[in-house]
């Protein structure tokens, strides 16, 4: 990678929901808006190995993506009204910011509009802010690539036919939109705490902290919403276990065989003390609480044979009055398999509708293997392998499925 490469490489990373929020807010279209951004990259890519990296790279993207935008409307005849608002802007005319001064979070909050459906909000905000592409976004909800792709159209198309403004959103509108931008942070989160693209790394450390970094905006924003805090708890304690998770050779370390030692104690002891405050709030308590005290349990055991699971199966019995979800269900499963046994447990997940789903093969494969049905165990395992997002996973599971031979 040339140097030119590599601060193209960290100009995306910091620019790109700046330059697409701007984009969308100047022409009003969100298509134009992303492709217009993608071209003034692509253009960034050839043009700045051979000319050298402009003094101001982010204006150098404004500018480009602009001429590409206004070229585009003049081709276009329909777009004439349009084309004349946007040459009459000048380029550095200051930005509305609102209720949200972080230009990435901004374009989050403006994405999450309420007149969309709250799966199709978060898939077209995941898409947009460019952290993550359709077939990663399609993963996380469990549908086809082509379906993901559809529904973030759509959504696009419903922004234009119903003239949804696209608007930097004031702080009243904030608390509508908020189970979008958390859902929308959450995702992010956890396709950093484990990939499921197999191209990339199994550990992606950058959208881990930039998905901390926006939800301890988002705290400063409403420090008083109890979800908002049990999300950034959450965040914190399963951050804080990352460097234990990944062997020298790149396996992954399930929970059970980390060294806990190697666990981040700054990080749990903040997340800890998230949770005993919201507790002590005694407010009904959310998803995102009900998972951070989950969390708590296990960051608290010294060891794992101390882990409190008749207290985890409780909180996930109080999860899944909230979101009685297949995926609930599986993680409930897990717990009671480890305080009743794997039998009670393979009797609680055999029959979920979760067969496209790698983690529950992989925890079918964990409770045959247990109670000693290792022809069972092998051919669970193999649909794991199958499923599996990165070659960390791949390399656990195919660990664990040669020692039964």
């Amino acid at each position: 990678m040339t140097a030119a490469d590599d601060v193209i490489v960290r100009v995306h990373r910091a620019e790109w929901a700046r330059l697409v929020a701007t984009l969308a807010r100047r022409y009003g279209d969100l298509d134009i808006a992303e492709e217009m951004a993608a071209e003034a990259f692509a253009t960034a890519v050839e043009r700045w190995p051979a000319d050298g990296v402009p003094p101001n790279p982010a204006a150098w993207l404004t500018t480009t993506a602009n001429r590409k935008a206004i070229d585009r409307l003049r081709r276009e005849a329909k777009r004439a009204e349009k084309q004349r608002e946007a040459m009459m802007t000048p380029d550095d005319d200051p930005e509305p910011v609102g209720a949200i001064t972080d230009d990435r979070l901004r374009l989050i909050f403006t994405c999450c509009h309420p007149a969309l459906a709250m799966e199709t909000r978060v898939a077209l905000t995941l898409r947009m802010v460019g952290g993550l592409t359709v077939a990663e976004i399609a993963r996380a909800f469990l549908v086809q690539e082509p379906a993901m792709g559809r529904r973030i159209t759509r959504a696009k198309d419903k922004i234009k036919a119903a003239r949804i403004p696209y608007r930097v959103p004031a702080h009243e509108d904030l608390p509508g939109r908020i189970t979008g931008v958390l859902a929308v942070l959450y995702l992010i989160f956890n396709e950093g705490y484990l990939t499921s693209d197999p191209g990339r790394e199994a550990v992606r450390a950058d959208l881990t902290a930039e998905a901390i970094r926006l939800t301890r905006l988002v705290r400063e924003l409403m420090p008083a919403d109890g979800e908002v805090a049990g999300l950034l708890a959450l965040m914190l304690l399963t951050e804080a276990r990352r460097t234990a998770r990944l062997s020298a050779t790149g396996e992954l370390i399930t929970l059970g065989d980390q060294d806990r030692g190697a666990w981040d104690r700054t990080l749990i002891a903040e997340g800890h003390a998230l949770v005993r405050a919201r507790l002590a709030a005694g407010e009904a308590p959310g998803r995102y609480q009900i998972l951070a005290a989950i969390n708590a349990v296990h960051t608290d055991a010294a060891d794992v044979r101390q882990t409190g699971w008749a207290q985890i199966v409780a909180l996930y019995d109080q999860l899944a009055t909230l979101d009685p979800s297949p995926i609930v269900r599986l993680n409930r499963a897990i717990a009671v398999g480890e305080r009743d046994g794997p039998a009670a447990a393979l009797a609680l997940i055999d029959d979920l509708p979760l067969t496209g789903y790698r983690h529950f093969h992989a925890t079918r494969a964990e409770l045959l293997r247990r109670l000693g049905r290792d022809d069972e165990a092998g051919a669970a395992y193999d649909r794991a392998i199958a499923l599996a997002g990165n070659s960390a996973e791949t390399a656990y599971l195919t660990q664990r499925r040669d020692q039964l031979r």
